[in-house]
């Protein structure tokens, strides 16, 4: 795996990371086991131990992004106000405090799916400011002229959490039951907040004078930002369509290994860390293929070429036909992992400073928004009509995602200006 100690400057010459950037990273780091192991064993936890129905399953699913429908762009508007590194810190500590009630409950008897639908909804509360601050905090860490390979570098961290963090989650759920698996998520939750309150940007935050007209009128601001621009619109649009679709052919897979195909979590597991392995692949080749062929390119072609592999994983089974939905599982992957990268480092380089939280904000609203309403159709269908046609509804709706982005003036971008 890529270091975070070095980055390669424009002259072939290896320069440090700036120390909070190195900070930032090993928080990601040990956050994202947690986090991906927690995401396995909740639903797991649900469906075997509370045996939640799919509507059930979909609902826990939707729960868990549904604070960024409710607060996403609000949030930024708090972001863009206050220290990125104490909201940082703040929502770790709230997210284990919140993490760690679950195998409390359930030790103690009273654990219910309505309990958990709660527990999920509230720490999402504070993985929308986490998750704000972190991308609106990087260009302060590492300057906007690193941004890529800084956001290549993140991404690359978050494949290899999925990797690991879900191969863990399954053998840990299997091996130890799903609340003990849940304990590490809470202790990561800690682990990463106290690094976090080590870190320290190298020069002061810019701001911007305080806009008149108040809240509502700076939160207009970060959504007119992304609406209104011809490169940052049809970005958010493919983009919240592939979550959406993606979360389709996701969202009912513990029902299909657990209770369809009576597999274990731990083949489960390992099934989702594939995915983490295509993630992984696409966040290292992004940069080298947005440097050949440019950076619109760079965010349609893999969407093109990866389309028809998202049929496979309809085909998932037993025996063989296990691995080669797994194949497709990890084409779709390595294309979201392309697009996170140069989407992202996209983003950040077309905002000034003042607007960076708004602008995450307004994304995060109508990225995992998205994902809140493909969980939510998810357990529809398969609740009233049958879990694989959830995901065949996914793997079509998804072969067509790129298409925003080619109709747009993206298609042909070389590289994105810098606003300073």
């Amino acid at each position: 795996m890529t270091t975070a100690s070095t980055t390669t400057g424009s002259k072939g010459q290896a320069s440090p990371w700036p120390r909070s950037f190195r900070l930032l990273y090993a928080a990601a780091l040990i956050d994202g086991i947690g986090f991906y192991v927690g995401q396995l064993a909740v639903p797991v936890l649900a469906v075997s131990l509370l045996s939640a129905s799919p509507v059930q399953v979909g609902l826990l699913g939707a729960s868990s992004t549904a604070a960024f429908l409710l607060i996403g762009l609000p949030a930024g508007v708090w972001v863009d106000r206050l220290p990125h590194r104490a909201v940082l810190v703040t929502a770790d500590l709230a997210r284990a405090a919140l993490v760690a009630s679950v195998p409390l409950a359930w030790w103690a008897g009273w654990l219910t799916v309505p309990q958990l639908y709660l527990v999920v909804l509230l720490t999402g509360v504070g993985t929308v400011f986490a998750d704000v601050a972190a991308q609106s905090y990087l260009p302060e860490l590492v300057g906007r002229s690193r941004l890529v390979a800084a956001n290549a570098l993140m991404m690359s961290t978050s494949a290899t959490m999925q990797i690991a963090g879900r191969g863990l989650g399954g053998l840990l759920v299997q091996a130890l039951t799903a609340p003990v698996a849940i304990v590490l998520d809470a202790v990561t939750f800690v682990v990463s907040g106290m690094i976090l309150a080590a870190t320290r940007a190298e020069a002061p935050r810019r701001r911007a004078p305080r806009m008149p007209g108040g809240f509502a009128q700076q939160l207009g601001a970060g959504v007119r930002h992304v609406t209104g621009n011809s490169l940052l619109r049809p970005l958010a649009l493919s983009t919240a369509s592939i979550n959406l679709t993606m979360q389709l052919s996701t969202t009912l897979l513990p029902v299909v290994f657990l209770r369809e195909l009576g597999l274990g979590a731990a083949t489960l597991g390992l099934f989702l860390g594939v995915g983490g392995i295509g993630a992984l692949l696409g966040a290292v080749t992004a940069r080298p293929l947005a440097e050949r062929i440019g950076h619109g390119r760079a965010l349609w072609l893999p969407g093109l070429l990866a389309a028809p592999f998202g049929g496979l994983v309809t085909l998932v089974d037993c025996g063989p036909m296990l691995w080669v939905a797994a194949v497709g599982w990890l084409a779709l992957a390595w294309r979201t992992g392309v697009g996170n990268v140069i989407g992202v480092s996209l983003r950040q380089a077309a905002t000034p400073d003042a607007l960076l939280g708004r602008m995450n904000a307004t994304f995060r609203f109508l990225l995992t928004g998205a994902l809140t309403i493909g969980a939510l159709l998810a357990g529809v269908l398969g609740q009233l009509v049958s879990v694989h046609t959830a995901l065949v509804v996914g793997a079509v709706a998804n072969a067509v995602t790129w298409l925003p982005v080619f109709c747009s003036p993206l298609r042909t971008l070389d590289r994105p200006a810098t606003i300073d």
